[in-house]
């Protein structure tokens, strides 16, 4: 089992060579304009754009907690957009954050992390707009891709 990494930096901007994906949370009502994806869509439109038509046409599709989708932002790098939050704001039923839904997404993750033999950039995931607690978060990213020997490097802004 590889160890986590934790670093300062811009996850946008993922120190390794290779392959590399970018992955973040998202909410399950469609809403992409505050935390990490502001920084996501600086630097690529695509994310964004495939979230929302992703969630426009959920419907006819995958859409959920749970599911993860990757778009190829550059040779060799990938965002993935993650549904592991339930809403936007906290309430009766806690933070918006679902660590049953973000375990289902870091497997997922995995799984495309090594087909791609690629490693995976992140920020503290699930903590900041989700309200997660990084005690609850980090041992799924340990349990799922670092597990599995995908190299995992979470970014600090500094």
């Amino acid at each position: 089992m590889l160890p986590l990494t934790i670093r300062q930096g811009d996850a946008t901007s993922p120190q390794a060579a290779g392959p590399k994906v970018i992955a973040h949370v998202c909410n399950d009502l469609g809403g992409w304009g505050k935390g990490f994806v502001v920084a996501v869509s600086r630097r690529w439109p695509d994310p964004e754009r495939d979230y929302r038509a992703w969630h426009r046409n959920r419907a006819h599709n995958h859409f959920g907690l749970g599911a993860v989708r990757l778009i190829q932002v550059r040779d060799y790098l990938w965002a993935a957009n993650m549904i592991g939050q339930h809403g936007m704001r906290t309430g009766s039923q806690g933070p918006p954050i679902r660590y049953d839904a973000l375990d289902r997404c870091l497997a997922t993750l995995a799984d495309h992390a090594e087909r791609l033999a690629a490693s995976v950039h992140m920020p503290r995931i699930g903590t900041g707009l989700a309200g997660g607690r990084w005690e609850r978060v980090e041992p799924l990213i340990t349990a799922r891709p670092c597990a599995r020997d995908i190299p995992v490097t979470v970014y600090d802004l500094a």
